[in-house]
C-alpha cells in the first residue's frame, strides 16, 4: 500500500530541518558601528564612523550617516584591544552644511527680523540690536503708534495681536509692513512671550523689551534709557512711572524718584514673613519691563503661562 504525505505536513518537516540546521552554524552579520564625531568624510578627521562585519572594515556611508557619538575606538579592527583608555564622547553641537557653503549662506542665529524674499541685497535693512515686544489690540493702535515711534531703527518690533485684527495696522500704519505680527486670539502678554520669545531667538539682542500697550511714553527715550541700564548694571529694570499721570502705581517702587536716574528698595529693612504679603509678594508689578539677554534666558523658563 502506498501511503503519500500531506503537502502541509512535508512543508512543516522541511522548515524543521532548515530550523535545525541554521541554528548548528550561527554567522555574526550584525554590523559594528565604530563612531565618534561625524566627518563629511571617512578622511574628514581623527575620529570617525564606519561599520565593520560583512563589509570587510571599509567605511560606510551609512555610518557616516547614521551613528550616534558615544565612543571612539583607535583601532579599525572590531577584534582588537587597545590600552588606551576608552575616551567618552561629550554631545555637542552638530555640524550641518553651513561648514561646506558659502559665507553667509547659513547663520548661525535667529532672530524677528524680517528677511527679504526678492529684489535687492541693497534694500536689506540691519537686523535691530534690540527688540520691543507688544501685546496689542486694535483699540490701542494710537498708543502702540506712539510707543512705536520712541524706538529707533536699533529695534526689531514684534506686536502680538489678542484680537486677531492684524492686517488693518498695514493699512493705517505705514511701519506696521516692517514688523512682525503673532496672532492668537484672547491670549496674555505672557502667553505670547513664553511661546514666540525664546531665548535662542532672542539671543541675538542685547535687550528684550517686553510692554504692555497703554503706556504713556511723552517722556520716554528707549536709547538714553538703555545707557542709564548699562552705566548701573541693571539685568532688569522698567522706566519710572510719573505720579502725576493718570492712577498712582500699586508698589512705590515702579515711581520716579526725583533726583536720581535710578532706585532699587530694601522695603524699609522688613523681613519677609508672609510671602503673600509686602515686601516679598508672591507677584511683581511690572508693565514696561526690560531684560538683559541673560536675564530673559532665565525669566522665560520661570513663565508660567
Amino acid at each position: 500500500m502506498n501511503v503519500k504525505a500531506s503537502p502541509v505536513l512535508t512543508a512543516l518537516f522541511a522548515a524543521a530541518i532548515g530550523f535545525l540546521v541554521g541554528i548548528s552554524f550561527p554567522v555574526d552579520i550584525t554590523p559594528k558601528l565604530q563612531c565618534g564625531i561625524l566627518p563629511w568624510s571617512s578622511s574628514g578627521g581623527a575620529m570617525n564612523c564606519s561599520l565593520w562585519g560583512d563589509y570587510g572594515g571599509h567605511s560606510s556611508t551609512l555610518g557616516r550617516l547614521w551613528g550616534a557619538p558615544f565612543r571612539n575606538s583607535n583601532n579599525g579592527s572590531p577584534n582588537a584591544t587597545s590600552s588606551a583608555p576608552t575616551v567618552e564622547v561629550a554631545a555637542a553641537k552638530p555640524q550641518g552644511s553651513e561648514t561646506r557653503l558659502p559665507p553667509g549662506i547659513v547663520v548661525p542665529e535667529s532672530d524677528l527680523h524680517l528677511r527679504r524674499l526678492w529684489g535687492s541685497p541693497r534694500e536689506d535693512s540691519a537686523t535691530g540690536k534690540y527688540l520691543l515686544a507688544l501685546a496689542v489690540g486694535y483699540g490701542e493702535r494710537a498708543n502702540v503708534n506712539a510707543t512705536v515711534h520712541k524706538f529707533s531703527d536699533n529695534f526689531d518690533i514684534v506686536l502680538f495681536h489678542y484680537d486677531g485684527r492684524t492686517t488693518e495696522w498695514d493699512e493705517e500704519f505705514e511701519w506696521s509692513k516692517e514688523v512682525a505680527h503673532v496672532s492668537a486670539r484672547k491670549q496674555t502678554k505672557w502667553w505670547f512671550a513664553k511661546r514666540f520669545l525664546h531665548p535662542s531667538i532672542v539671543a541675538p539682542y542685547d535687550y528684550v523689551f517686553v510692554w504692555d500697550e497703554d503706556l504713556g511714553v511723552d517722556n520716554f527715550a528707549a536709547e538714553p534709557y538703555l545707557d542709564i541700564v548699562r552705566r548701573h548694571g541693571l539685568e532688569i529694570s522698567q522706566p519710572g512711572l510719573d505720579m502725576t499721570e493718570g492712577s498712582a502705581p500699586m508698589y512705590d517702587i515702579t515711581a520716579r524718584k526725583n533726583g536720581s536716574e535710578m532706585h532699587k528698595t530694601d522695603a524699609g529693612g522688613e523681613h519677609c514673613w508672609d510671602v503673600h504679603k509686602r515686601p516679598c509678594s508672591g507677584f511683581v508689578e511690572m508693565m514696561a519691563p526690560v531684560f538683559s539677554r541673560d536675564a530673559w534666558r532665565c525669566v522665560w523658563h520661570m513663565i508660567q503661562e
